[in-house]
C-alpha cells in the first residue's frame, strides 16, 4: 500500500501539482496516520522527489533560476513559521485547516476549468462566425 501511496504522489509531485498534498490524504484517510505525522513523512517524501523533477526540469529548460531563488529564499522563512504553527496547533484545528485548503483548492481548480470552457466557446463561436 505504501509504494501504491508514493507512486501516486511521486507522479503528481513531478508534474508539479502538490503530490504531498495527495500524500497526506492518503497517509491520514487510509493509512491511519494523525495529521502531524502525515505531514512529516510527506516532508521526507517531499525533499528527494523534489530534487529528481527539479533535475529532469532544469535540463528541459523550464526553470526560472532567478525567480525560483527569490521563491526558495522566502519559501525557508514560510517553512519556518510553518512548522512552528502547526507544532504548537491543536491536530483537529491543523486538520480543519487543511481541509479548508483542500477546497480552495477545488473551488480554484473548478473555476479554472469552467474559464477554459467559457473562452473554448467564445473562441469557436466567433470562428463559426468568420
Amino acid at each position: 500500500m505504501e509504494i501504491i501511496f508514493g507512486a501516486i504522489s511521486g507522479i503528481i509531485t513531478a508534474m508539479g501539482m502538490g503530490g504531498g498534498t495527495i500524500l497526506i490524504l492518503l497517509l491520514t484517510i487510509f493509512a491511519g496516520l494523525d495529521q502531524r505525522a502525515a505531514q512529516g513523512i510527506n516532508l521526507v517524501f517531499f525533499v528527494p522527489t523534489s530534487i529528481t523533477a527539479i533535475i529532469i526540469n532544469l535540463k528541459n529548460k523550464n526553470i526560472d533560476l532567478k525567480l525560483g531563488f527569490q521563491l526558495a529564499i522566502s519559501g525557508i522563512f514560510g517553512a519556518i513559521i510553518g512548522a512552528y504553527i502547526s507544532s504548537n496547533i491543536d491536530v483537529k484545528l491543523l486538520k480543519k485547516f487543511f481541509a479548508i485548503f483542500l477546497i480552495i483548492i477545488a473551488f480554484y481548480e473548478i473555476y479554472t476549468i469552467y474559464k477554459q470552457y467559457i473562452k473554448k466557446q467564445i473562441s469557436n463561436n466567433s470562428n463559426k462566425e468568420g
